[in-house]
């Protein structure tokens, strides 16, 4: 059975770990959640969710505070772990293993036991510090993938576009959701 961490940080974008999470359970991926305090309020403020109700998606919830939790060491086997969305200081506190919380302790285990680490990293305009900390949590070994959205399955709404985006992230933890409309060649096949 899969197993993945998702953290959800105080980046705009809260919708993008609520769908992870969602995609995850529908495709029976045991995930094991993570909300820093400013995630918490961008869910307030971007969603008619409930903590309780995206708490309620996860396997399992752990505390921001918790570098104690399972997912704090190496001998806890997961797949890897999703950031969605990532602000500029988990993915600045990844890049420089700074692991005085959950997300950022649970990050550099999963980089030290050479797992993979999905960054979606929410932040636009860029500046030279930005892509400074981009350039070394993928030196790292994170991937950094800003949720930019396609087009060439022609999304009719933002849930498309979420969901896309968010397929495509699981797709690199080799999770197939069934619900990324992919690219054949001559347009795109229907979703799964």
């Amino acid at each position: 059975m899969k197993r993945i961490i998702v953290a959800i940080t105080g980046a705009s974008g809260a919708i993008y770990g609520i769908r992870t999470l969602e995609l995850l359970r529908a495709a029976g991926v045991e995930s094991h959640l993570v909300v820093s305090p400013s995630g918490t309020r961008t869910i307030a403020e971007e969603t008619d969710r409930t903590l309780d109700e995206v708490k309620a998606l996860a396997t399992e919830v752990h505390g921001f505070k918790d570098i104690g939790a399972s997912i704090a060491s190496g001998s806890f086997r997961v797949d890897g772990m999703l950031v969605a969305p990532c602000s500029v200081k988990t993915l600045s506190a990844i890049a420089h293993c700074a692991a005085d919380e959950l997300v950022a302790r649970a990050a550099d285990v999963q980089l030290k036991e050479r797992r993979r680490v999905v960054l979606l990293f929410r932040e636009t305009p860029l500046h030279a510090g930005h892509i400074a900390i981009m350039e070394r949590a993928t030196m790292n070994g994170a991937i950094v993938m800003p949720p930019v959205p396609a087009f060439y399955h022609r999304p009719a709404t933002i849930d498309d576009i979420v969901t896309q985006t968010v397929g495509r992230a699981l797709d690199l933890f080799d999770i197939d959701t069934r619900a990324v409309r992919r690219w054949n060649g001559r347009g795109t096949d229907p979703a799964g």
